[in-house]
This record gives C-alpha cells, structure tokens and sequence, in this order.
C-alpha cells in the first residue's frame, strides 16, 4: 500500500500537520494478486482516512473490472 500526496503543505496549529492545500491530495495505491484484491485494499485504506471535505473516486477502478 501507498499513499502519495500533492497538493499539502505542513500547517496546523503547531505548524508540523500535514494539512490540504486544496484540489485533489491523495493518490492511494495497492499490489495484490488480483485487480479486485488491489482494490480492496485501497476501500479498505480509504475508511482509515478522514479529513474535511474528504471525497473519493470509486468509478475508476470500477471501469478496469
């Protein structure tokens, strides 16, 4: 699994957050055996991430199975 981020700037209170700087953030990825088994581990990366605003794509993978 991994998670590339753009779009982010280090902000918060104490200033060493991680926060949005606007515009689409995250890139989540994943390696299994299977296209569907990749795939479930990005849904299941996704319900561990929460922030403000937070939306995600779900008809990308769903064009390649």
């Amino acid at each position: 699994m991994k998670v590339f981020h753009a779009g982010t700037r280090l902000g918060g209170r104490s200033g060493r957050h991680v926060v949005t700087a606007g515009g689409r953030v995250l890139n989540v990825t994943a390696k299994a055996p299977t296209l569907s088994g990749a795939v479930e581990e990005v849904y299941r990366a996704l319900a561990l991430i929460r922030f403000e605003g937070t939306h995600f794509r779900t008809d990308i993978a769903a064009k390649a199975l």
